[in-house]
Formats: C-alpha cells, sequence, structure tokens
C-alpha cells in the first residue's frame, strides 16, 4: 500500500518550508519517528519525522526545493492493498499505522486525538512505488498538474489535483535573460526537464552578446576582473530567514513610529571592571565581554522605565506591561539575522548572564536554533560595536516597545576631571515606538544604562 505524506505545518501559520537534506533514499526502510530530513523555516531549522513503519518510495524535492505546506513530500511503500494519502498535522490518525492515534506533526506527535477512530476515507491515488522519468517541459508560462512535476499521478474518478505554475525557465531567469537580449525560445535548457538555467542565458549572452536596445550594459572589455572572481550577475531566490526578516522589518518601521536616541559614554571603568572580574575564579570559566555588561545594565533600567518593555495591542485597545525581560540578542548567524532571546533575564545575577549569553551565541553560530527561542522577546539588543561601527537607527523588532545598539568601544580624547585625556568611549543608540514610550522616558532609560557603564558602582546607588 503506497501512503502519501504531505508537509504539514509547526502550528504557526508558516506556509512553506526549504527543504535542506534528505536523511532517507528511496528504497530504504525507515520507522515511525526517523528522521526523514532537515527542513528550515522562517524560524529554525528543524527535523522532519517519519509517520510512518515503512520504505521510502519516492521523495518530492531535491535539496533546496521549496516545499509549500500541504504538498507531498514523501511516498511509502506499506503493507496492504490500497493507495491513499497520508494525513498531515491537524487530521485524524488515519488507519491505525500511527502509534496511539497520535496525530503526526513536523517535529514529531501530539497527544493521542480522543475518540480516535478511523476517518473518511481521502482521495486515493494511484501511484507507482519506483521513481519514474521526469516529464518534458510544457510551453513557457503554462500551468502544468502536480502530476507533470512528480507530485501527483492520475487516479480515480473526481481525484483533484495540485495545480502549480512551471514555466520552462524561472522568473528571475527571464528577468536576467531580457536584461542580456537573449531569446529565451530559442535556448535547449540543461535543468531539469529541460529548463532553462541562468547559466544558459549567460552562455548565449557570452556568445550573442546583448540586442542592440536592450537596455543592458555595454559588454564589459576582455579580462575584466569582477568582484571576488564571482560572474558578473548572481540571482538568489528570496526564501525563509531573509523572506520573513525582510517582513518583518518592513511591518515594523512602517507600523511603529520608530524614535532614535544617541548616548555617547566614557566605558574606562567598565572596561576595567571586565578585566578584574575575568581574573575572579567565579568568572574564570566564563566569556565576559562589554554585550555582558550592556545586557546587565538594560535589564536594571527597564525596572525603572518599564514602559520599555511593554507591548502594544491595539486590535484590543490595550497596552501589556510585562513585568519581566525576555532580552533578545541579535544575532548574525549562517542562515540570516536571527533574535533568540534568554527568558527572565530579569532575574539572573552577572555570572549567570553571561553564562547564558555564551551559550546562545553558540547555539545561534552552529544554526542550531529552535522556534522557542525565537519567540516572546520583550526587549532586544544589538551588537554593532563587533564590526567595528560607533552607531547606527535600529529597527525595533516587531512587537517590542525598543531596541538598543551598542557600538565598539574605542579609545580617544576625552575630558576627564577637567582634562583631557585618552579614555575607552562606547555610544548606545536607543530605538523606541513612539506610541508607547515619550522621549522623557526613552532619555531616562539610555542615562540610565550610561550611568551603568560610566560608574559600575552606580548600580548600587540607583537600582
Amino acid at each position: 500500500m503506497l501512503k502519501i505524506f504531505n508537509l504539514p505545518d509547526l502550528g504557526e501559520g508558516l506556509t512553506e518550508s526549504e527543504l535542506l537534506t534528505w536523511k532517507v533514499a528511496v528504497g530504504d526502510a525507515v520507522k515511525v519517528n526517523d528522521v526523514l530530513a532537515e527542513v528550515e523555516t522562517a524560524k529554525a531549522v528543524v527535523e522532519l519525522s517519519s509517520p510512518f513503519d515503512g520504505t521510502i518510495a519516492e521523495l518530492h524535492g531535491e535539496s533546496g526545493t521549496v516545499v509549500q505546506v500541504g504538498a507531498p513530500i514523501v511516498s511509502f511503500d506499506l503493507p496492504g492493498s490500497e493507495s491513499e494519502e497520508a494525513p498531515t498535522a491537524g487530521d485524524d490518525a488515519g488507519s491505525g499505522t500511527l502509534p496511539d492515534g497520535r496525530v503526526p506533526t513536523l517535529v514529531g506527535y501530539g497527544a493521542a486525538a480522543e475518540g480516535a477512530g478511523r476517518p473518511a476515507r481521502r482521495t486515493r491515488v494511484g501511484r507507482p512505488a519506483a521513481p519514474h522519468p521526469a516529464p518534458s517541459s510544457p510551453p513557457e508560462g503554462a500551468p502544468v498538474t502536480a502530476a507533470a512535476v512528480g507530485t501527483s499521478t492520475e487516479g480515480s474518478a473526481g481525484t483533484a489535483t495540485l495545480t502549480v505554475e512551471r514555466p520552462r525557465s524561472t522568473p528571475p531567469v527571464r528577468r536576467l535573460a531580457k536584461d542580456l537580449g537573449v531569446d529565451l525560445s530559442g535556448l535547449s535548457g540543461t535543468g531539469t526537464g529541460g529548463v532553462v538555467t541562468r547559466e544558459d542565458v549567460q552562455r548565449a549572452a557570452e556568445g550573442s552578446g546583448p540586442a542592440p536596445g536592450s537596455g543592458a550594459a555595454a559588454a564589459p572589455e576582455p579580462g575584466v576582473r569582477t568582484l571576488g572572481g564571482r560572474p558578473r550577475t548572481e540571482e538568489e531566490p528570496i526564501r525563509s530567514v531573509r523572506k520573513a526578516t525582510a517582513a518583518a522589518m518592513t511591518a515594523s518601521a512602517f507600523s511603529a513610529p520608530h524614535v532614535t536616541e544617541f548616548l555617547t559614554v566614557d566605558v574606562t571603568e567598565s572596561m576595567e571592571l571586565l578585566e578584574e572580574l575575568r581574573r575572579h575564579r567565579d568568572f574564570r570559566e566564563l566569556k565576559l565581554t562589554p554585550l555582558t555588561l550592556v545586557a546587565r545594565a538594560a535589564c536594571l533600567a527597564l525596572e525603572r522605565t518599564p514602559e520599555l518593555n511593554a507591548r502594544w495591542d491595539g486590535d484590543h485597545g490595550r497596552i501589556l506591561r510585562q513585568n519581566y525581560v525576555n532580552l533578545g540578542i541579535a544575532a548574525a548567524t549562517p542562515r540570516g539575522l536571527m533574535v533568540p532571546n534568554i527568558t527572565d533575564a530579569q532575574a539572573l545575577d552577572l555570572a549567570a548572564l553571561a553564562e547564558r549569553l555564551n551559550e546562545l551565541t553558540h547555539v545561534a553560530r552552529e544554526g542550531a536554533l529552535q522556534p522557542g527561542q525565537l519567540t516572546g522577546g520583550t526587549f532586544t539588543l544589538t551588537n554593532v560595536g563587533v564590526f567595528g561601527v560607533d552607531a547606527g537607527t535600529p529597527i525595533i523588532n516587531p512587537g517590542e516597545a525598543g531596541i538598543l545598539a551598542l557600538g565598539q568601544v574605542r579609545r580617544m580624547p576625552w575630558e576627564h576631571h577637567g582634562e583631557i585625556a585618552l579614555r575607552q568611549v562606547m555610544t548606545l543608540s536607543l530605538s523606541f515606538d513612539h506610541r508607547l514610550v515619550d522621549g522623557e522616558q526613552g532619555s531616562r532609560f539610555l542615562a540610565d544604562v550610561g550611568a551603568v557603564l560610566r560608574r559600575p558602582g552606580m548600580a548600587l546607588a540607583l537600582f
């Protein structure tokens, strides 16, 4: 019996996932909860687990393919005589092949469904167990059924087929061809199913050059060096984290009225404190950085200005004051910009905060952040100083009231005790949502953080 497993949703409203790597191949025997593949959503990389004991009959898609939620991703060959589509998250348990009547999800199984029984038969589709050759491509721009791209096959009468757009080339490739004056109708594609690729267009352009009046740039002189020795034009699809980041930042920038304030602080005493702490037995195993001190100072300052830790709920006409700090740390990861957070950072002392920061940084660099670490933040820090930058105008993480950027620490002439001396100086940049935070409150928060960094002992007097 053939079972088709559709890609389920994580339960967070995500509509697609990018297939990163397959962990199985056609013909492999798998058991329930064996890892089938790694997929990347807009929030995290997760493992896709098998809902069945059986044999892999077909894998739908290659690494790098974006799969829509509800679309077939794996076909299983199971003992039996009938073929049917596997339930996705939210369906009933099926014909008893799932353990204990549990519902399959993208990362495992939920609780047993109450009154779980055999549901109504889903639409049957007949499918050969062995992979079949890729069909020939339809004319450019013509829609084809899912069967033409290996996501469904002919079945019984009334079977609904998935319609997808499958031109002879992708929109970015057609745009590149237009820019370079290349006629796609005269090209033989080297991609899967005869699809014209970017390389096909570039080879054609090198042979003929752009057509007159096409608007393309003049052909380069032979031997002209490009940046990094790479092709003159490269394209990358917008997907996963970059797509989600762009949507979130655009929504934040145009929904929350941003105000940014700056404060330059003499942090010489804080840097001296870090050096002293690194020699202390309680901190020797920890990595202490200026971010550690800023994180602690921000948690203290939020005690006095809770408006910076609030949330605007326009849908219900209310402001939510959060008396805890889930401290977000903007991190540049291999997957792009991510903002994991430290839960209840206000309850941590400096050593515990340093330990959590180190753990979070390590997990982010490994690309192993989980969805739960990326939601629920209340206030964010971003360290632009690690890139040698002094200041900026950071965009607020959606749903939060403020974000604090810390610039690089650098030695520069500074007034100290009435004289000019070389001191270590940092610039802080605070952006806040003016719906929630007035200028007075934003300024007080920034001044409090600056006071702690200027004279760490002030923490004992102010908080």
